[in-house]
């Protein structure tokens, strides 16, 4: 019975060689959360907010996505504007064109920080420290979304 198991040593993921991949595997695990949350979430409920004053899912990924290209964009050492704090809501109106720029966003950044070397400078992997916090921030809010909807977000539904 113990040899079907495999061996501890196969049960565990090999941990990243280096600071770069460390933060690689962090961005890529929420990032792959929100995502999934933008997929899954039902299109007639996008629209979705629990009371005035606060964003709807929609809204939350689209300044999810919008603060992923800056950090893009700031690892690449260009200036960004960071006044409309979220992509356009008449560009990205639909589920398909935020999910689409979502995914987008998400790539981009990933890629910039594979272009870093093993150990990003300061400025970079204090980018991505923050912004894998913000992701987890916002992915957090889209959970109760999904909960207020009676929705069970895919993290919680087990195998």
């Amino acid at each position: 019975v113990l040899s079907t198991l495999g061996s501890p040593a196969e049960a565990q993921p090999k941990p990243p060689a280096n600071s770069r991949e460390m933060l690689l595997v962090h961005w890529n695990d929420i990032s792959g959360k929100v995502v999934k949350l933008a997929e899954e979430f039902p299109e007639d409920k996008y629209s979705f907010k629990r009371v005035d004053g606060v964003r709807s899912f929609a809204d939350q990924l689209r300044h999810v996505a919008f603060w992923n290209i800056y950090l893009a964009r700031t690892a690449r050492g260009e200036k960004v504007d960071t006044a409309p704090n979220e992509i356009s809501k008449t560009e990205f109106a639909t589920k398909s064109k935020i999910v689409e720029a979502l995914k987008r966003s998400v790539e981009d950044a990933a890629a910039e920080l594979k272009k870093q070397p093993d150990t990003p400078p300061l400025k970079v992997a204090d980018g991505f420290t923050a912004f894998i916090a913000h992701n987890g921030e916002h992915y957090g809010q889209l959970v109760v979304y999904y909960r207020l909807n009676g929705l069970v977000p895919p993290a919680s539904r087990g195998q």
